[in-house]
């Protein structure tokens, strides 16, 4: 199984990637994509230059290569924003399992705008997202979609049903990995993967009590009805 998760920015998608990295059957690769996009849209990330510097940024031979070629275990596992797909030929999607992961943007931009101090709509993948998940509906696949308040608040129930729609056993092994960073991760781990290496399971769900950035508002209002579309196919905790 070739599986992508196609994420958005700060929803738990490292420790997704740590969590199926911990299965028996699975090799994990972390966002194969990300100097295509950065090359393409020229978006001003940290350690962007580092970036495509030391990665294949011609994205369509990384999908050929990378995504669409030959593994070593049964499960080739690939974490991806879902904004990376910026300029690339979709047809590919329709060769391999799609798997979207998605996060309350009055939750995930203030935590984003840290990163990138003014976020746009592009560097939340949503759009992306939506359009990964008409595609799927429009075939007749079932879409499979984790939110991350989901996961945090039920790890086990949440993983334990995805896996069931994905046609794979649920390993108990995915609920807990070593702290510290992993061979897999991509070399801009050093800026955005500081929590998520101090981490041996997943979090206990927290939600946020600070006020909501006013500046990030309209931001917030361009993504609440796509992350709402998305919302309505999650998996949710404790079914």
């Amino acid at each position: 199984m070739k599986l992508s998760m196609w994420s958005g920015p700060r929803n738990v998608s490292t420790a997704l990637m740590y969590s199926f990295r911990q299965r028996s059957d699975t090799l994990v690769v972390d966002e194969p994509l990300y100097g295509h996009y950065l090359k393409v849209t020229g978006a001003d990330h940290p350690g962007a230059r580092e970036v495509m510097e030391h990665m294949d940024c011609d994205g369509e031979r990384v999908v050929r290569e990378v995504m669409l070629g030959p593994c070593e275990r049964p499960v080739h596992f690939f974490k991806n924003m879902a904004h990376h797909l910026a300029g690339l030929d979709r047809s590919f999607l329709r060769e391999i399992t799609n798997l979207l992961l998605i996060r309350d943007p009055r939750e995930m931009l203030p935590s984003l705008a840290n990163q990138i101090p003014a976020p746009s709509l592009r560097d939340t993948g949503l759009r992306e997202q939506v359009e990964i998940l008409e595609a799927l509906l429009k075939r007749g696949a079932e879409p499979v979609v984790l939110d991350a308040r989901e996961v945090l608040l039920d790890p086990a129930g949440v993983l334990r049903r995805a896996c069931a729609k994905l046609g794979l056993p649920f390993e108990e092994a995915m609920l807990s990995w070593p702290s510290g960073p992993k061979p897999e991760d991509g070399i801009w781990a050093k800026h955005w993967y500081h929590n998520v290496h101090r981490s041996t399971t997943f979090g206990e769900y927290r939600p946020k009590t600070d006020p909501f950035p006013e500046r990030l508002k309209p931001l917030l209002e361009e993504c609440r009805p796509l992350y709402g579309q998305l919302h309505r196919y999650a998996i949710p905790a404790g079914e």
